[in-house]
């Protein structure tokens, strides 16, 4: 078997579609396949970007194209979706990013319950984060704030170590509003969004309101989550390999 027939096959055996971290995880284990290269993982990225078996989602989602009429909406939304509908499958897909990048680097990882039912990839938000119910970590005015962050990272003592806003069209101040409220915490905050706002995103935190929180509220767009999930896959699997 070819190399790009078992992307094939890793992606048939996913229903037509996987994200890079998918396919870094199955496509090696993919039977009659010999990957005669140090660098199996560029090999899959190069793969992928051929047109003639695949087509690119969104960041990090490649799909075959022999199943382009058989994606569920919210992996492909259909024509005429509803833009607040794509929206949410946008939304959720980033969500469910953070939260296996969360998963693979071993925090504890929680959404808020409005947004559990959302589908990531087949599967439920709820199914992925490895918590349900957030630690009372702080006060209830505090803790009913921190449930609203739209993807939250705690370490092994139960307490916020990163904390994520996905900001496709809503407004980037109500996002640093919840950040002020949670600063007495050693945690990083980040904003996700598309790079076009970034620019939006530097001038609201330059506000004087946001100044105690200015050196600490990252920015990443979505190409970064991507890339951030896909590499982190490719280090998870490699250190499963070594022996400390």
């Amino acid at each position: 078997m070819k190399q790009h027939e078992a992307v094939i096959r890793a992606m048939e055996d996913n229903g037509g579609y996987a994200t890079l971290a998918l396919l870094n995880q199955n496509v090696l284990r993919v039977e009659d396949c010999e990957w005669k290269t140090k660098t199996p993982f560029a090999s899959i990225r190069r793969i992928v970007q051929d047109e003639r078996f695949f087509f690119k989602i969104r960041p990090g989602l490649w799909a075959l194209k022999t199943y382009k009429d058989k994606l569920p909406p919210e992996i492909l939304p259909r024509k005429g979706e509803r833009k607040e509908k794509i929206e949410e499958y946008s939304h959720a897909y980033y969500q469910g990013l953070l939260v296996e990048l969360g998963n693979f680097k071993k925090f504890k990882t929680f959404v808020p319950s409005q947004d559990k039912n959302r589908i990531y990839l087949g599967k439920k938000l709820s199914e992925i984060a490895t918590i349900s119910e957030i630690f009372k970590f702080s006060y209830d005015r505090i803790l009913r704030k921190a449930k609203t962050i739209d993807v939250l990272w705690f370490n092994e003592r139960e307490m916020p170590a990163s904390l994520f806003e996905i900001e496709h069209s809503t407004d980037i101040q109500n996002s640093l509003l919840k950040f002020v409220e949670l600063q007495d915490f050693h945690a990083s905050f980040c904003i996700v969004a598309n790079e076009v706002r970034k620019k939006e995103f530097q001038a609201k935190l330059s506000l004087g309101a946001f100044k105690s929180i200015n050196e600490r509220v990252n920015f990443l767009n979505y190409d970064d989550v991507a890339e951030l999930h896909t590499k982190t896959s490719e280090y998870v699997i490699i250190e499963s390999k070594l022996r400390f």
